[in-house]
C-alpha cells in the first residue's frame, strides 16, 4: 500500500505565508502525495509551484464554519478550478443539518458538485465533532445524494478532529459509493493505520512529512 498517495498534505492556518505554500508543494512532490490542500487564496501558487507533476491542489470551500450561503460556496468552487485546483473539501451547512433542513443541506452539497462539474473531486465536510450519531449518518447519506465522491471528518479548526469510531460509522453508512477522508488530529504512522482500518481512503494531515518518516523508521504498512 502506497501510504503517501492517500495524504493530502495540508496548511490551512490563517497565518500560512508563500513560503510555507512552496515548502509544502517540494515535499508534496519529493513523497508523492495526493495533493496539497490549502486555502482558496494559495491555490494559483500551489498550481505553479506544482505544475507538470502529479501531485494534485486541494481546496476549501466555505471553510471552516459552512455558514456560507450556497450561491457563495458554489462561486468559490468555480473560481479555485479556474485556478488550478483539482479537488474541492467543502463544509456543509451544519447549523442547517442540525435543524433537520435535510433539503437545504442537500441543495447546498448540489450547487458544490454542480460548480465542479465533474471538473474535480468533491469532499464534503461533515464536521463530526459538532454532530449527533444520528446527524454523523444523515450528512453522509445526504453527501452521497448530492453527488460527492468523499465525506470527510473534520476540518481541524473546531472542537475535535478525526476519530477511528467516526471513521468507521461513516464508511459503514456509505458503503463502497464514496471515499472516506479522515482529517483533524492524524500525527502520526499509527494515526494513519488506524484511520485506514477503519475504513478511510484519505487522509488529511500537516504531519505529512512526519508520517512518512515514520514508514519508513517502522517499515511498510
Amino acid at each position: 500500500m502506497n501510504l503517501a498517495s492517500m495524504i493530502d498534505h495540508t496548511a490551512l492556518k490563517a497565518d500560512t505565508v508563500q513560503a510555507d505554500i512552496m515548502k509544502l508543494a517540494e515535499e508534496a512532490k519529493q513523497y508523492g502525495f495526493a495533493s496539497v490542500c490549502v486555502n482558496p487564496a494559495w491555490v494559483k501558487v500551489a498550481a505553479a509551484e506544482l505544475k507538470g507533476s502529479e501531485v494534485k491542489v486541494c481546496t476549501v470551500i466555505g471553510f471552516p464554519l459552512g455558514s456560507s450561503t450556497s450561491a457563495v460556496k458554489a462561486f468559490e468552487t468555480a473560481t479555485a478550478i479556474e485556478e488550478g485546483a483539482a479537488e474541492v473539501d467543502m463544509v456543509l451547512n451544519i447549523g442547517a443539518l442540525k435543524s433537520g433542513h435535510k433539503e437545504l443541506v442537500l441543495q447546498d452539497i448540489q450547487a458544490v458538485v454542480n460548480a465542479a462539474a465533474g471538473r474535480a473531486l468533491v469532499k464534503v465536510i461533515i464536521e463530526t465533532c459538532l454532530l449527533s450519531e444520528e446527524e454523523k449518518v444523515m450528512a453522509c447519506e445526504l453527501a452521497v445524494q448530492g453527488g460527492a465522491d468523499f465525506v470527510k471528518t473534520s476540518t481541524g479548526f473546531s472542537t475535535g478532529g478525526a476519530t477511528v469510531e467516526d471513521v468507521s460509522l461513516m464508511r459503514r453508512t456509505v458503503g463502497d459509493r464514496v471515499g472516506v477522508k479522515a482529517s483533524g488530529g492524524v500525527r502520526s504512522l499509527a494515526d494513519m493505520q488506524a484511520m485506514i482500518q477503519a475504513g478511510a481512503t484519505r487522509i488529511g494531515a500537516s504531519s505529512g512529512v512526519k508520517i512518512m518518516e515514520g514508514e519508513q523508521s517502522e517499515g511498510n504498512y
